[in-house]
C-alpha cells in the first residue's frame, strides 16, 4: 500500500472512497467545480490583464496630454514674445506637471519651474521637432514623462521642456491589480461554490430517479419515479424513465397473460388425452379406433397446432420471422386455400382470384392465408369469397365472410395473442386465438399490413396487403392483446 488512501462521505460530497490523485474517481460535483473554477479563473486572468493594460495606457496617456498641453502653451507664447515674458504661472508645477524648462538657442535653462538641476531634461539636439512621452536624462526622476516643443523666435531657436510625474498613473494601476488579485480568487471561489451547490441540486434529482428505480421490483412495477417541477433535462429523464416503467409494466403483464392463457389452452387437450389414457388404463378393451380417432388423435392435433403457434410467435418476439425469400404467387396460394376449403364442404366458396406475384416467404405466406381463411370459415354461416388483385406496387388478398362480423371497436383487438370475442367466435370452433396474432407477425415481417373490416355479404372482411417488392428487413411484432 504506497498510496494514500482518502475516504470521503459519498452522500455529502459525490465522491466513493477513492484516490484524490485520480480524477476519474472524482465525484461530478467535485470535477464541475473544479472546471468552473479553471475556466472563470482563466477569464479573469485574461480580463484583469487586459483592463490593467488598458487602465496604465489610459492613464499614462492622461499624464502626455498635460504635459503637452503646457508645452504647446509656452511655445504658442514665446512665438509672440520674448522667453522673459512667458507668464510664471505657466512655469508654476501644477497638476501632473512638475518641471517647466525654457532653453535659449545655445541649449541653456532660461526659465524654469524652480530649484531643479540646473541641466536640460533633454539633450537640446536631439530635439528637431516636437516630442511627447519622451524620457528623461540621468539625473532626474525616471517617471517623469517629457514633452518638448521647439519654437523658432526672431532670437533664434527656443526649446520648451515640460515634464509631468507619472508616479501617480503606476499608483494606480498597482491599486487596480491588487484588487484584482484580491478579488479574483473570491470570484473563482464563489463560481466553484456556486457550481458545486448547482451540480449537486441537480443531482438529487437524478439520486431521487436512481433510488426509486432501484426498489422497483418485479412485483411493484406500477410506481413510477418522482418528475421535477423544473421543466428541464432532468424532468425529461424522469419523463422517460416514467415511460420506460411503463412499457416494462406492460410487457410484464402480457408476458404473464400469456403464460396463462398458454397454460390454460393446453390444460384442456391434455386433460382429455390423460383421461382417454387413464380409461384405457383400467379399462383396455375401451381403447379402440373410436376413442383413438374421436378423442386422442384430434387433442393431440390440436396441442401440437398450439405448440407450434407458441413456437413461431416466440421466434417472432425474439428475432423476428426467419423468412426464406422468393418469387411467390399470392394467387397459386389463395387458389390452394380456396380449394382446402371447398374439399372440406358446408361452405359456399366464391372466388375472384387475379396474377399477383411478390417476393416473400411462400410457407409463411401460405400459412397466412390458410389461417385467415379458416376464421372466416369457422365463422361463416354459408359463404367465404376470396379477392386476390394487385395495383403495381401492392397485391391485396380480400377474405370475405357472412358472419356475425367483428365490432369497430374490437377491430385492432383481434390480432392480439389468446383474443376471442364472443360466443360465436369462443373456443368451441376450435381455435386458439393465435391465428389472427400468427398473421399480423407474418404481414408486418414482410412490409405488409393485414386490417379487419365490414364485409359486404355481412362479416367481416380481413385484407392482406404486401409489397410487391419485398419485405426489406421489416421487423414489427405484434404486442399481447390487453
Amino acid at each position: 500500500m504506497n498510496r494514500f488512501l482518502v475516504w470521503i462521505r459519498p452522500s455529502r460530497w459525490g465522491l466513493r472512497p477513492s484516490y484524490w490523485g485520480r480524477p476519474s474517481y472524482w465525484g461530478l460535483r467535485i470535477r464541475s467545480a473544479i472546471v468552473a473554477a479553471l475556466t472563470v479563473g482563466a477569464v479573469l486572468l485574461i480580463a484583469a490583464g487586459a483592463m490593467l493594460l488598458l487602465l496604465q495606457r489610459s492613464l499614462l496617456r492622461e499624464v502626455d496630454t498635460a504635459a503637452a498641453t503646457r508645452a504647446d502653451a509656452i511655445a504658442s507664447e514665446l512665438s509672440r514674445s520674448t522667453a522673459a515674458a512667458v507668464p510664471a504661472a505657466l512655469l508654476t508645477p501644477a497638476g501632473q506637471v512638475t518641471v517647466v524648462q525654457v532653453l535659449d538657442p545655445q541649449g541653456r535653462i532660461v526659465r524654469s519651474s524652480g530649484p531643479e538641476p540646473d541641466v536640460p531634461l533633454l539633450i537640446p539636439d536631439t530635439v528637431t521637432g516636437s516630442i511627447d512621452a519622451g524620457r528623461s536624462r540621468t539625473g532626474y526622476d525616471e517617471d517623469l514623462r517629457i514633452s518638448a516643443r521647439a519654437v523658432t523666435t526672431a532670437q533664434g531657436r527656443y526649446l520648451v521642456l515640460v515634464a509631468a510625474d507619472s508616479e501617480s498613473a503606476e499608483h494606480a494601476v498597482t491599486r487596480a491589480a491588487a484588487l484584482v488579485a484580491v478579488g479574483g480568487p473570491i470570484v473563482v471561489v464563489a463560481a466553484a461554490l456556486a457550481t458545486y451547490l448547482l451540480v449537486g441540486r441537480s443531482l438529487r434529482s437524478v439520486e431521487e430517479i436512481r433510488s426509486r428505480v432501484a426498489g422497483i421490483s418485479a412485483a411493484r412495477l406500477s410506481e413510477r419515479v418522482p418528475v421535477p417541477v423544473a421543466r428541464d433535462e432532468i424532468a425529461r429523464l424522469a419523463e422517460t424513465m416514467n415511460d420506460m416503467l411503463a412499457r416494462i409494466e406492460a410487457g410484464h403483464a402480457a408476458q404473464r397473460r400469456f403464460v396463462g392463457d398458454a397454460s390454460h389452452e393446453l390444460r384442456s387437450p391434455l386433460t382429455a388425452v390423460t383421461a382417454a389414457l387413464e380409461l384405457a388404463r383400467d379399462r383396455p378393451e375401451t381403447l379402440d379406433p373410436e376413442l383413438i380417432d374421436g378423442t386422442l388423435l384430434p387433442e393431440a392435433e390440436r396441442m401440437r397446432q398450439l405448440i407450434e403457434d407458441l413456437l413461431t410467435l416466440a421466434k417472432a418476439d425474439e428475432n423476428g420471422l426467419e423468412l426464406r425469400t422468393g418469387d411467390v404467387d399470392l394467387d397459386d396460394l389463395a387458389g390452394a386455400a380456396a380449394g382446402t376449403l371447398r374439399a372440406r364442404g358446408g361452405r359456399t366458396v366464391r372466388t375472384d382470384i387475379h396474377p399477383a406475384r411478390v417476393i416473400g416467404d411462400s410457407i409463411t405466406l401460405a400459412r397466412a392465408l390458410r389461417n385467415i381463411v379458416d376464421n372466416a370459415a369457422a365463422h361463416a354461416r354459408t359463404t367465404v369469397a376470396i379477392t386476390v388483385s394487385g395495383n403495381g406496387s401492392r397485391a391485396r388478398v380480400t377474405v370475405d365472410d357472412d358472419g356475425p362480423g367483428i365490432p369497430a371497436a374490437d377491430r385492432e383487438r383481434v390480432f392480439g395473442r389468446f383474443v376471442r370475442l364472443d360466443a360465436d367466435r369462443a373456443r368451441a370452433t376450435g381455435g386458439s386465438g393465435l391465428g389472427l396474432a400468427i398473421v399480423a407477425e407474418i404481414a408486418g415481417a414482410h412490409g405488409g399490413s393485414v386490417t379487419v373490416g365490414e364485409s359486404p355479404l355481412g362479416g367481416a372482411r380481413f385484407v392482406l396487403e404486401l409489397p410487391v417488392a419485398g419485405p426489406g428487413g421489416v421487423d414489427q411484432p405484434v404486442a399481447d392483446a390487453p
